[in-house]
Parts: structure tokens; sequence; C-alpha cells
């Protein structure tokens, strides 16, 4: 019985190994089309990003000199706050396994410019915080070193460039608060298929608003190519898309030669039967938006929206009319600078980055 026992014991490990031994081997589709950029905001935040096909996980390796500090995300987006300014190398491996993977290194760049610190016009049109029959009902001074919650951020390169086939990618590096002061900058830099980056920040789904004068005290960044904006969507503008949900367009400007650089332009947008719009300008007599602050405002009621350059009437349109229904409910602001675009036109060799728009208020009265 002994015997019998070991003979079926041994045929068994036989069997076992011979079926182990006829298994094909397992093979491992490695990832595919890996993809990585970096972006290090001026406060030494680096962010990497990566993808790549067939993948289940990202790694990503920073070195600072001899030393390295190592992140794993599912992801492929990654950030880390770096020591100091300086260069630093950095790899991204894309996984299928721990073992099996494809990958790319590249370099990243923290560099400190102060060329805008402070660099600010000091001088300018100013406007009351109070006017006879109306109450400051929300306001923004840009008191602190960043943005309140009242803010959020468009990031990416939009439908289309934002729908006019502009160039820059809009992150949430290119702003900063200091000295009271909102500066956000477009900068000549490549970040994915971008090159160039800027911020667009929106009151979107925080706060907004129907009716009242709204005052936003600015100065303008500058060249060809620029396109600086403070603007408003309706908030329908989720449910019904643009422009039926209406666009108010406080200050626009493209920069450039002539009198690019000293105009601004107030424009509606809506809905009939098509697009539709109405615009006005006002240009400067002398000198650019850019040399000193100039205050931006319009006055919205039932039955008129008006436009005013330093409390001068430019612009107004009557909205009383059913086809103006959509000036008749709630709006947000958003504040951007862009670059290019079917309107300004792309920057060329006499375009200077970095180029920055700086607003010292924005008021709602009601």
């Amino acid at each position: 019985m002994m015997y019998s026992l070991f003979s079926f014991s041994a045929l068994a490990a036989i069997i076992a190994l011979s079926s182990c031994e006829s298994d094909p081997v397992n093979q491992v589709t490695l990832p595919e089309n890996l993809q990585i950029s970096a972006l290090v905001s001026e406060t030494g935040l680096a962010e990497i990003t990566a993808q790549a096909d067939l993948t289940n996980f990202y790694t990503a390796t920073v070195w600072t000199g001899t030393d390295s500090i190592q992140f794993q995300e599912a992801s492929g987006n990654f950030s880390w706050q770096l020591p100091a300014p300086g260069t630093y190398a950095y790899r991204v491996r894309a996984h299928t396994t721990a073992t099996d993977f494809i990958e790319k290194s590249d370099s990243l760049t923290w560099f400190v410019d102060t060329s805008h610190s402070g660099s600010f016009p000091s001088t300018g049109y100013s406007t009351p915080t109070s006017y006879p029959g109306y109450t400051l009902v929300w306001s923004d001074e840009f008191s602190g070193n960043a943005l309140s919650a009242d803010w959020v951020y468009d990031i990416g390169t939009g439908n289309s460039g934002w729908g006019n086939n502009e160039l820059q990618y809009y992150t949430d590096q290119n702003v900063r608060v200091q000295q009271g002061v909102l500066e956000i900058t477009a900068k000549k830099e490549p970040f994915n298929t971008s090159q160039y980056t800027s911020t667009r920040i929106k009151t979107q789904g925080q706060k907004s608003w129907k009716y009242g004068r709204i005052d936003i005290r600015a100065a303008m960044p500058q060249g060809q190519g620029i396109w600086p904006a403070l603007w408003m969507l309706g908030d329908a503008f989720s449910s019904v898309g643009w422009p039926h949900c209406g666009e108010i367009d406080i200050m626009e400007m493209i920069g450039g030669q002539g009198n690019n650089d000293r105009t601004t332009h107030g424009t509606a947008h809506w809905f009939n039967n098509g697009h539709a719009s109405h615009t006005g300008s006002k240009t400067i007599p002398s000198g650019t938006l850019a040399d000193k602050f100039h205050v931006y405002s319009i006055i919205w009621n039932a039955q008129s929206i008006t436009w005013l350059l330093d409390d001068q009437v430019y612009n107004t349109l009557s909205i009383g009319d059913a086809q103006f229904s959509a000036f008749h409910e709630p709006f947000f602001f958003i504040f951007n600078v862009a670059v290019g675009g079917n309107w300004p036109g792309s920057p060329n060799s006499s375009t200077s980055f970095p180029q920055s728009m700086y607003v010292d208020y924005v008021r709602v009265f009601q």
C-alpha cells in the first residue's frame, strides 16, 4: 500500500510538471506612445504630465543632485515643490507591471522671473467706492496674496483654441496676487502642444449678477497677438451654450501697431436666429492702455447696457426687445490674456514676452 501511494504521488507530480512545461509563456504587452511634459510655476511647483496607451500606472523620478525622489500615480499627473531654483533631470515610466515598462527622460527648470515683480503702473484713473442710488454688493480688491474662493480656473486649450484658434495653454500657474493687484501673465514657453501659456479665471458657479454698475480698474499688456479680456457670460452657458447664453465684453483689446494697443472694445453677443452682436470702441488720444490704469465700466439695467472708459460713455445697447432675453439673467466674470486667435492674429518678431494684465479692483454695485 505504501509503494502504491508513492507511485500515484510520483505520477501526479510528473503530470503536473509536464502540464507546467507545456503552458505557453504569458506575453506582456508594453505601453505605447509615451508623451511627457513639465511646467514649473514661479513658486517652484513642478507639474509633470505623462500619457501613454496600454498603461496601468506611471512612475516618475526627479533628481536633485545625487539624490532623487520617486512618485507613482495611476493618472500620470505628478506635482512636487522644488527645493530651490535650478534645472532638474526627471524620468517617467509607463508601466504594464512593476517590471514591464517604457520610459522617457527630460529636464525641467525653475527660473525665478523678477522682471514683472512690482512693475505695474503707479498712476491712472480711479473710481469711487459708492454711487448715489447704488449699493456695493461685491468686490475684489486683491488685497491678499492669493485668489479668493470666488474664482476658479479654466485649464487647457479649449475647443479649437477656445473657439477662436487661440494659441495659449491656460494653466493655474500664470497668475499671482501681490501688492494689492491681480497679475495674469502670458508667456512664450512650450507646454503640451502649445508654445504659449497664460491663465483664465472666472466666477462661474461661485458668483454671478444681474444688472448693476461694474467697475474694473486695470492696466493692459501690449504687442501683436496679445488679446486681454475682462468679460462676462450668462449662467445659462453650461445648459444652452454660446451665443444663446449671452456675452458682455466689458473690455477687449487686441495688441499691435496703429491704434490697437490704445483701443478698448465693448461688445455684446447673443442669439437672434443665429449669432448677433453689437460693438463700440474707444481709443485714448496718446500712449497705450499699458501705460497706466484705466477703469472699464458697464451700467446694465432692464433697458440697456452702457460701456464707459474712465467714466466716459462710448457705447450703448438697448435690450428691451425679446431677442435680448439673455441679458435679463445673471452673468459671471471671466478675466484672461489670450495669445493669438482669429481676431488679433499671431505674435510676431515685434512681440515681447512675458506680457501681463494687472487688475487693481473689480466692483459690482446694484
